[in-house]
């Protein structure tokens, strides 16, 4: 059981053994960051000793409350928390080898090392911004299941650095707006940042902000376990979203140097540890944990067991059990039969559409059979085609809503995409222009670090979207996504492919998808062979395919995604017209056709023929499929305002002016 009443006696040690872990593990390791996990160490040990729900046993627990560090820089805090309370991993050995390789302890939070790390964080501002994802997934859950299944809080330790960040604009703005009430941020109010005082380069009123947007604030004293008790409770049973400004006193217990930048990213040194041993009545030797001390932070641990154990009986008691966990287990194994017979009538009766018409197509069926997609855009609805039928918006009224209108605020989407996925019990996908993906960008990559399937809708993905000019049409975009690892780059090339690449890009849980589609109507290519379509013929699953083979001897191979595929077939007809064959294969994914074997590549793309590739983008990274002897269509300057076929014209992207290069690269 939980204690009643507020114990200093017994929590003070457990926060210093907090202090402890953390200095002697920077101090070990000669790096990181200690000033944070001392300092919010005594904050740290009222929330998990008296508020957090949590069962280290079962760190799985869907009705877990979530802890998200997003000053992933004071790493320490977490990984001493995690190996008091009891989850079996870290073990001392771990933290003792902190920031070493092979260690789960890196030099931030990373979730996919270790248990009870609901989050990687580090890029401040997006453990908040992610947060917010969570308190949404948990919301719609909620309202779909009731109290009884889903009912648990988001609870968010962030910094100075965090409340900076542009993204904390984005998140918490959303956040208040749709009235996130079980989520509770403690800011780190320790008035340190790097460079020194925080008032070198901020004067602004925090709490203001936060009360503007529609958050409760309250302040405490962060190294008074009443006063931190207090504030909690408050924040608990105030139906708004809260901040709890926690005063605190950065490397708190080290006598020379706390409450100051000293403490913030170096170790402390050996002199000025063992004052702080004096400074706290700290004896053990380093990375030792007395045994009361230890045996206080278990039953710490052991409180939620109970809790869990309510859960899982009212879970095994209710009429919804099959449905919970249904949600709970995501969609991989299901979308490509939720897609089956919309592929089929595609090939039955083809269309001629925008690839960003052909995914509202396919989201269709999609999010008509798949419970758990939850779909959105950053005020583009209209333009990404990502609202359906089956998705009505979420709002601070109904949280069963399936989409969500995040407003100009693509950063904080995409961040919140991910907090929702790594929540789970949802998919979540989301729409921007392609271009504005540079605003996503540091979200898309966590996405991929984080291993979580997030869907990004990127519509209007090159000049072919004409008149807004080179600031809305993207270049190089395409090219720098695939650079990003455990990414999946979909540029699909008429309605079936997109719906193709739907059905991958929401069949790899651990691996985000980005799918760049265009604005301009593009033909149907494909449907001869597609109207018995099933779930193993998937031919975007091999990333490039052959789509059309050569009638005359092959000595060409054009190689194209999106809309210049069907400029490579414009362009195999007149090669063909003057004898000279040319295959023609449609990439729309160079990170699984990569994947594929050597002798599948070496069919696709042989060394005796010339190799041509033709995409409206940056030719960087093409050499690698053509080679040093190939011919690389594309383009290597921004754009310009016109209408889209004055543009390709004007940039080369037609056949009269493809085939002469390719003839002329032959005959040379």
């Amino acid at each position: 059981m939980r204690a009643m009443t507020i114990d200093p006696a017994r929590l003070q040690p457990m926060a210093n053994a907090i202090r402890a872990l953390s200095m002697d593990a920077v101090q070990a390791a000669n790096s990181g960051h200690p000033g944070m996990p001392m300092g919010m160490a005594d904050v740290a040990s009222v929330l998990f000793s008296r508020h957090l729900k949590f069962d280290p046993a079962r760190p799985d627990w869907a009705d877990r409350d979530r802890f998200v560090l997003s000053a992933g820089h004071g790493s320490m805090l977490i990984y001493s928390l995690l190996h008091l309370t009891g989850y079996a991993h870290p073990t001392m050995d771990e933290i003792r080898n902190f920031r070493q390789l092979g260690s789960p302890c890196a030099g931030h939070p990373e979730n996919f090392l270790l248990e009870g790390v609901e989050c990687t964080t580090g890029p401040l501002g997006q453990g908040l911004a992610m947060a917010v994802g969570i308190a949404m997934a948990e919301r719609h859950l909620n309202a779909v299941f009731g109290d009884d299944l889903v009912n648990h809080r988001t609870w968010v330790i962030v910094g100075d650095g965090c409340l900076m960040e542009g993204i904390n604009h984005e998140a918490i703005g959303l956040a208040g707006h749709l009235k996130l009430g079980r989520m509770i941020v403690l800011w780190d109010d320790n008035n340190i940042t790097i460079d020194g005082t925080a008032d070198l380069s901020t004067s602004e009123n925090i709490k203001a902000r936060y009360e503007a947007t529609g958050w409760h604030v309250v302040a405490c004293d962060g190294h008074d376990f009443a006063a931190i008790d207090r504030a909690l409770e408050e924040a608990k049973n105030d139906p708004r979203p809260s901040l709890v400004a926690c005063k605190t006193v950065i490397g708190k217990g080290a006598p020379n140097k706390q409450g100051t930048s000293a403490t913030h990213g170096a170790p402390l040194g050996a002199d000025e540890i063992a004052a702080a041993r004096v400074e706290l009545g700290w004896e053990p030797a380093p990375f030792e944990v007395p045994a009361e001390i230890l045996a206080d932070w278990r039953a710490t641990g052991e409180a939620g067991a109970a809790e869990h154990g309510a859960w899982e009986q009212r879970l095994a008691a209710s009429p919804h059990k099959a449905k919970f966990e249904a949600q709970m287990a995501g969609v991989a194994d299901h979308a490509s039969a939720a897609i089956e017979g919309h592929i089929r009538a595609l090939a039955a009766d083809p269309q001629k559409v925008a690839t960003r018409k052909a995914s509202e197509m396919a989201l269709g069926p999609l999010t008509e059979t798949l419970p758990q997609l939850i779909g959105g855009s950053a005020d583009l609805t209209g333009s990404n085609n990502t609202k359906t039928k089956s998705t009505l918006p979420m709002s601070a009224d109904d949280y069963s809503g399936r989409y969500v209108y995040y407003g100009i605020r693509e950063f904080g989407m995409a961040a919140a995409m991910n907090g929702m996925a790594l929540h789970g019990g949802v998919v979540p996908y989301g729409g921007t222009f392609l271009i504005f993906s540079d605003y996503c960008r540091n979200a898309i990559r966590l996405s991929a670090l984080q291993k979580v399937g997030v869907v990004y809708v990127m519509t209007h993905d090159s000049i072919g979207l004409g008149e807004d000019g080179p600031t809305h049409q993207p270049v190089e975009h395409v090219m720098s996504l695939r650079l990003i690892p455990n990414l999946n780059t979909y540029r699909p090339c008429d309605a079936i492919e997109t719906a193709e690449c739907w059905a991958l890009a929401l069949s790899t849980p651990e691996t985000p998808s980005v799918l760049a589609l265009s604005r301009q109507n593009l033909p149907q290519l494909r449907g001869e062979c597609d109207g018995e379509w099933t779930v193993e013929y998937n031919a975007c699953a091999k990333g490039g395919y052959r789509l059309r083979s050569a009638q005359n001897t092959r000595k060409v191979v054009l190689v194209a995604s999106g809309s210049e595929v069907a400029l490579a077939m414009e362009c195999a007809d007149q090669l063909e017209a003057a004898g000279v064959g040319a295959d023609v294969v449609s990439m729309p994914c160079t990170e699984l056709f990569d994947a594929q074997s050597d002798a599948y590549k070496a069919d696709i793309l042989p060394d005796d023929a010339l190799i041509v590739s033709i995409e409206a983008g940056s030719t960087l990274g093409w050499e690698r499929y053509t080679g040093r002897g190939g011919l690389n269509i594309g383009i290597d300057s921004f754009g310009a305002s016109a209408p889209a076929d004055d543009l390709f014209a004007h940039y080369g992207f037609t056949a009269d002016q493809i085939v002469p290069k390719i003839q002329n690269k032959l005959n040379n």
